[in-house]
């Protein structure tokens, strides 16, 4: 089976501890590595690999390889009216991939667009270099390894990109699961100038 790439969103950039993150997910889903390796059409040495860390893919196949996993599971409606409906700047993101699940007013405000244009989009490729040495650091800080790792909370500065507007200040980023085990991400925090 080939997966179908034209469904994935363009990331430029690989995730930081991609084989921790593929493992996390790949036994989530409950798929073997010979599966997997199947589905995308490498040998299972390969998976392997990924997911010891002594080979890391292309950004593309990072992609390709989280696409043939699933689409990100959005099926939770409570969770996501709690983000959309909180008065919190706040939004939730599929943590494998930072796929968009839904975001509050508050947080389209701030991003300066729609509440509904980002989603199923990775927010991946908007992130400032903070935001990628904190992802970068959850490794260091164990929390591939960990079930329910504590929040991780940093300062990241100000972004512009035609689709989205970051804000400088603090991030809290707090793990939650779907009711199919999916882990998803929670991001929270107060923004420079807001009351």
């Amino acid at each position: 089976m080939t997966v179908d790439c034209s469904k994935t969103t363009a990331v430029s950039i690989g995730f930081p501890a991609f084989g921790k993150r593929l493992k996390r997910l790949r036994r989530v889903v409950g798929l073997k590595q010979s599966a997997l390796a199947d589905l995308i059409e490498v040998d299972q040495a390969t998976i392997s690999r990924w997911e010891n860390g002594g080979q890391t893919p292309s950004a593309h196949v990072q992609q390709v390889v989280f696409a043939a996993l699933g689409p990100a599971k959005a099926q939770d409606s409570a969770l996501k009216r709690l983000v959309v409906n909180s008065s919190e700047c706040l939004h939730l993101v599929e943590e494998a991939t930072h796929t968009c699940l839904a975001y509050s007013a508050s947080r389209a405000r701030d991003w300066k667009t729609s509440q509904h244009a980002l989603l199923g989009v990775s927010l991946w490729q908007f992130a400032t270099d903070e935001i990628r040495q904190a992802e970068a650091e959850l490794q260091l800080d164990g929390w591939w390894d960990l079930h329910s790792p504590a929040p991780k909370a940093f300062l990241t500065s100000e972004a512009v990109h035609d689709q989205i507007r970051i804000s400088a200040g603090r991030i809290v980023w707090e793990r939650l699961y779907l009711s199919d085990g999916t882990p998803v991400r929670l991001v929270s925090g107060r923004r420079e100038g807001a009351a």
